[in-house]
């Protein structure tokens, strides 16, 4: 049995008609119907029923059909990665992330990843946890990063970053007055919270308040961090987020506190497909990132 068997038989059973194969594959059609006679031969089965008018796969046929198509794909593969160690990594990596931290993470990791493929280009997408997760089931990026909770089922999951909450209001607000003490969850019931749009974010900041019996006031769910920093600014409300909203303020313009609770804390993660055939840029790409020289994670916080 040779490749080019392999390719031919796939070529009749997808076309299912010997004529139509044999002009996909540019060949006469005796010719590619010795070749898969031979094929049977090898095989010691029938792979076609034929019938005068058309021709169909047996029970043998549509199990060797799944087989072709993996050696075939894995040839195919095969030879990209050796065109890739001869020329050097290339293609484009396709991404999607969160705010917050995402931007710092990828911009960091992108640029050293970089010096080592510098052919590689970028495709970089930016949403909230839900919408990138279903950016990835959807096969439009291959990897991407989305805060906790996780949605583990069919995703691989990489941790790679934590850092605290924070509420961020402007300076003349009152809770600036112990402005380099972390901030108790109770501190906040008087005042009208802005946060982040995702679902299970109004869960988990209810719980910092559960020992108070108590709900905290919700003026804003806001799905873009730039939006509730300037909403914020403006006194529309407290705005409650992960600490690396803190890049955004620009000389000192406005007051930011860290939340005093043990929940209190954002965890990120890279996410890709389970079980799923990833090109080999964003493969490697993920072996750079578990492998890099990391410096410990900070809390984004100034000063």
């Amino acid at each position: 049995m040779e490749l080019r068997h392999i390719r031919y038989f796939k070529a009749v059973a997808e076309e299912l008609n010997f004529t139509r194969a044999a002009e996909k594959l540019n060949i006469a059609q005796p010719p590619l119907s010795r070749q898969i006679q031979d094929l049977e031969q090898d095989l010691g089965t029938k792979l076609f029923i034929r019938n005068p008018h058309k021709i169909l796969l047996t029970h043998e046929g549509e199990l060797f059909l799944q087989y072709a198509n993996q050696i075939l794909d894995l040839v195919n593969r095969s030879a990209e990665e050796v065109r890739e160690v001869k020329e050097g990594l290339q293609g484009t990596l396709y991404i999607a992330s969160v705010e917050g931290y995402g931007p710092q993470f990828f911009a960091e990791t992108i640029s050293s990843f970089q010096k080592k493929y510098p052919h590689v280009q970028y495709n970089l997408w930016n949403g909230n946890s839900d919408d990138v997760n279903a950016r990835v089931s959807k096969g439009l990026c291959e990897i991407a990063m989305i805060t906790a909770p996780y949605n583990k089922e069919g995703f691989e999951v990489l941790p790679v970053h934590q850092e605290p909450w924070v509420a961020i209001f402007p300076h003349d607000h009152p809770l600036a007055s112990n402005a380099d003490k972390p901030l108790m969850p109770e501190e906040l019931l008087p005042y009208e919270l802005l946060i982040p749009s995702r679902e299970s974010r109004k869960s988990e900041i209810d719980r910092w308040f559960s020992h108070t019996g108590k709900a905290p006031v919700i003026r804003g769910r806001i799905a873009h961090m730039m939006n509730a920093y300037e909403l914020s600014r403006h006194g529309v409300g407290v705005a409650i987020y992960p600490a690396s909203i803190s890049h955004m303020i620009k000389n000192n313009e406005i007051c930011i506190r860290q939340i005093d609770h043990p929940d209190a804390f954002a965890s990120y993660a890279l996410i890709w497909l389970r079980n799923h055939q990833l090109s080999r840029t964003a493969e490697i790409f993920i072996e750079h990132v578990k492998h890099q020289s990391l410096k410990p994670s900070h809390t984004g916080l100034p000063g």
